[in-house]
């Protein structure tokens, strides 16, 4: 039998108020080893995560010293990589692959958390990523040999494909209401369309960013928008069938999984071209592009791609029809799962007790 697989994440993976990409991709790839016949035990750490006090990085010691000799660790980096000592010294006994959602040295809010993020990046045996963007930045900004990276795209679950409106003219952004989410320029730059029919609503977390969802929620009482808080199950696939096209004007990405979640149901999106969005719009032959990337920070640019869906129907037309086309494309949780599996099994094991 495989040696079990022992997954660190942050406790609250499954918290239906704080919904997250990387939370997702941390249940599947658990559901999906386990499916495979991998024994698999889930570990969830309490902390401050990517900012532990003391208390925070004694706990994680203690629940990675406490595994056998010769097991598999993998550590989701938003707590592994906070902690090198405790990962040198993990890969001493034991293989340590890390799944870096993230690079928190990509925009620390510290300069601490990157100084403490490559040496335990470094450590591990293997490391997995959601996009071929992070695997390349990982090897620039810490000089990580690409070899040792496994890229595991988020897979997708398909949809029926969303009903769509005439005017097409819902706009939904799925995401937590903030800065980093640049819902700020989103909504300037919606202002200046107020000329244009629209309706507008915002899915995701109003906590993470207090200032910047009470500056949005202001805003939204004026004009025809409205802000759901997060939504899970069918309340947030009601969200997508009611939607003509997705706006993700995020200031940092490595993937974007709401991006391949609109895609699935056919849905265009209009994005800022960050990180690894542009891996996961992907493009179609015949169509293009299934939505429109523009700049970041350039919000003239996310004005003009806005106006340009909503006046142009044969824009419209063509967006939509390469929105099916790479719906058919996109990939599967299998086919992720596949990868982390492989990244699992070929991590070094030097060093570890067999």
């Amino acid at each position: 039998m495989s040696r079990p697989v022992h997954v660190v994440m942050p406790a609250g993976v499954r918290d239906p108020t704080r919904p997250s990409g990387g939370n997702a991709y941390d249940v599947r790839v658990c559901a999906g080893l386990a499916a495979r016949g991998r024994p698999v035990r889930e570990h969830e750490v309490r902390g401050t995560w990517p900012h532990p006090d003391p208390a925070d990085l004694a706990r994680l010691a203690e629940v990675v010293e406490s595994l056998p000799d010769g097991d598999v660790l993998l550590v989701d980096g938003l707590v592994g990589s906070t902690a090198p000592g405790v990962i040198r010294r993990a890969a001493d006994r034991l293989s340590v692959v890390m799944l870096v959602h993230m690079p928190l040295g990509h925009a620390p809010s510290t300069p601490q958390v990157a100084q403490r993020e490559r040496p335990a990046v470094v450590a591990a045996d293997r490391v997995v990523v959601t996009s071929e963007w992070t695997r390349d930045w990982l090897a620039d900004a810490y000089r990580l040999d690409p070899r040792r990276v496994c890229v595991a795209p988020p897979g997708a679950d398909l949809a029926p494909v969303a009903p769509r409106s005439a005017a097409g003219n819902r706009l939904l952004a799925v995401g937590p209401v903030s800065r980093a989410k640049g819902h700020d320029v989103l909504v300037a730059e919606l202002g200046r369309l107020d000329d244009l029919d629209w309706r507008f609503e915002g899915v995701g977390s109003l906590t993470v960013d207090p200032g910047t969802a009470t500056g949005v929620e202001r805003w939204a009482v004026a004009r025809p928008a409205r802000l759901t808080g997060p939504l899970v199950g069918p309340q947030l696939e009601a969200a997508y069938a009611s939607a003509d096209l997705l706006v993700h004007p995020s200031r940092a990405e490595t993937f974007g999984m709401v991006v391949t979640e609109a895609l699935a149901r056919g849905i265009p999106v209009v994005a800022t071209d960050v990180g690894g969005t542009r891996e996961a719009l992907g493009t179609t032959e015949g169509f293009g592009r299934p939505g429109l990337l523009v700049p970041s920070g350039d919000a003239g640019a996310l004005a003009a791609a806005l106006g340009a869906w909503l006046t142009d129907a044969a824009l419209r037309r063509r967006l939509r029809q390469a929105a099916v086309e790479r719906r058919r494309q996109l990939p599967t949780w299998d086919a992720t799962v596949a990868r982390v599996e492989d990244a699992l099994a070929t991590a070094s094991l030097a060093g570890a007790v067999p």
